[in-house]
């Protein structure tokens, strides 16, 4: 009898290890944070996440935050700070986080379009009824940039537009930060900036497209005159000083949401307007020449 008391109570022992090694990162981290950009104005950053959020926390057992800030680099600095675990990040201020962080966070997964594509553009827009046809109709004009860490709203059109012959500088009259894509194409709308930068994946999915579906801008009053070449989706990204099996896990639950949470992968995707097909695997060399492109920048800047 002793025996068996013995052998209950190691086998007891035994299980109550191995459930607390199972649940290993579950006990140090009960709330997982995830940033979001500033793609958007804030109330509907959250409510289109609100899905996607309660399936995470089904998924993985524990309490998951969507963390929002005013701009890109409250983001970043969220991630080089430890105040939030992963972040869905454009290219830009991906390249950011890595050099802020000294190589400290690394991408997961990146957007896939129905068409298998895994890209979108940067596109100049201005009113349809401005009789802007082109970049040189903007000479002296004022066009706005979204964010400095905003791929498509800043970094990819500032440079290939002075690649083009055109530096941003003295061709435009101004060139403001909008602080959010949203922000830049509303102001146009309204007549504050003559052109501003934004991003669309396709002819039906974009910003401007979006903004039209939730009746922000009307139909048909916004135009694109201008379209950068591809630039690669931004990556759903990590802290790399988190557990490995912690980081492998929400990979793999936010890789499955197209089919395990099909209604609120297509709401954070834009909705009606979403063509978003689910996710691939990336990794940093996708993303070196969104680095190297930011350091390019930095030295214009640094020389004037």
């Amino acid at each position: 009898m002793k025996n068996v008391l013995m052998l209950a109570a190691v086998t007891a022992t035994l299980a109550l290890s191995s459930q607390a090694h199972a649940d290993g990162w579950k006990n140090q981290y009960k709330t997982i944070r995830l940033g979001v950009l500033s793609g958007e104005n804030e109330k509907d950053r959250i409510a289109r996440r609100v899905g996607f959020q309660q399936y995470l926390e089904k998924e993985l057992g524990v309490k998951v935050e969507i963390f929002t800030a005013g701009n890109y680099d409250g983001v970043i600095q969220a991630l080089a700070s430890d105040q939030i675990e992963f972040a869905f990040l454009g290219s830009s201020a991906y390249a950011a986080a890595y050099t802020e962080t000294n190589g400290g966070v690394e991408p997961l997964l990146a957007g896939q379009e129905q068409d298998g594509s895994t890209g979108y553009y940067s596109v100049i827009t201005v009113r349809c009824d401005s009789g802007y046809k082109s970049v040189d109709d903007l000479k002296g004009k004022v066009l706005a940039f979204a964010d400095p860490d905003s791929t498509s709203g800043y970094a990819v059109p500032y440079y290939n537009l002075v690649k083009q012959g055109y530096d941003p500088k003295t061709f435009f009259s101004a060139i403001p930060f909008s602080g959010a894509h949203e922000t830049g194409v509303m102001a146009v709308a309204n007549k504050q900036f003559d052109a501003a930068a934004t991003y669309v994946n396709n002819d039906i999915s974009g910003i401007p497209q979006r903004m039209e579906s939730k009746g922000m801008i009307p139909k048909g009053e916004v135009c694109r005159i201008w379209q950068s070449p591809e630039i690669t989706n931004g990556p759903f990204t990590t802290r790399t000083n988190l557990p490995a099996d912690m980081i492998a896990e929400v990979k793999a639950a936010v890789k499955a949401t197209p089919e395990k949470a099909p209604d609120a992968f297509k709401e954070m995707s834009g909705g009606d307007n979403s063509t978003s097909k689910g996710y691939v695997e990336v990794d940093h060399q996708r993303y070196q020449w969104i680095v190297d492109m930011r350091d390019w920048l930095k030295k214009q800047r640094r020389n004037g």
